[in-house]
Order: structure tokens, then C-alpha cells, then sequence
């Protein structure tokens, strides 16, 4: 098994699909934040975030995925419902758990 959060084939190809587009590894890696966030207080924590990051998050409200930041995040449906095929992919070990 690939070590969590790597950007492998699989993940490409899902978040090509789901997204349009190829994402990085590092969008890979903002991915968990930005659900984290929207689970919890939905605001951007400024110092959490490099400027690497500051501009995959302008390039995904030019998007339309998501609208705000540190003063209140908003989340597309699309965009949510995207991420987390993804993110089970690249950081849960799905596959390896009982059945139910």
C-alpha cells in the first residue's frame, strides 16, 4: 500500500474525472484541510497556509469550488462531493477493513 496522502495513478485519475483537472500533490494535501475546516469553524486560518496554498485556494474560487477564506469559508457541492472520493482514496486504507 502507497503511504497516505501520495498523489498515486489512482488519485490522479479520480480527480481528473471528478474535477477536471490534474491536481498536485500539494492541492492533494489542502484537500483534508479544507474539510477539516468546513467540518469545524469554516474559517481559513492564515497561518496554517503557505503562499503555495494561498494560490491553489484563489485558483479553486476562480473555479467556483469555493468563495471566502479566514472571514468564513463557503464549499460548492461539486467541489465537496469530489474531494472525498479522493481523499478515500489517497488517506484511508478502505480496503483492508471488515466487511460489515
Amino acid at each position: 500500500m502507497a503511504k497516505r496522502g501520495q498523489l498515486t495513478e489512482k488519485v490522479k485519475e479520480t480527480a481528473q474525472r471528478l474535477l477536471g483537472k490534474e491536481i498536485t500533490q500539494r492541492e492533494l494535501r489542502l484537500m483534508p484541510y479544507v474539510q477539516s475546516v468546513m467540518i469545524n469553524d469554516q474559517r481559513i486560518d492564515p497561518r496554517k497556509i503557505n503562499s503555495e496554498e494561498r494560490d491553489i485556494l484563489s485558483d479553486w474560487r476562480s473555479r467556483g469550488w469555493i468563495d471566502g477564506g479566514a472571514s468564513g469559508l463557503t464549499i460548492s457541492k461539486v467541489f465537496w462531493d469530489a474531494i472525498h472520493p479522493i481523499l478515500l482514496l489517497a488517506y484511508v486504507d478502505y480496503e483492508n477493513q471488515p466487511a460489515e
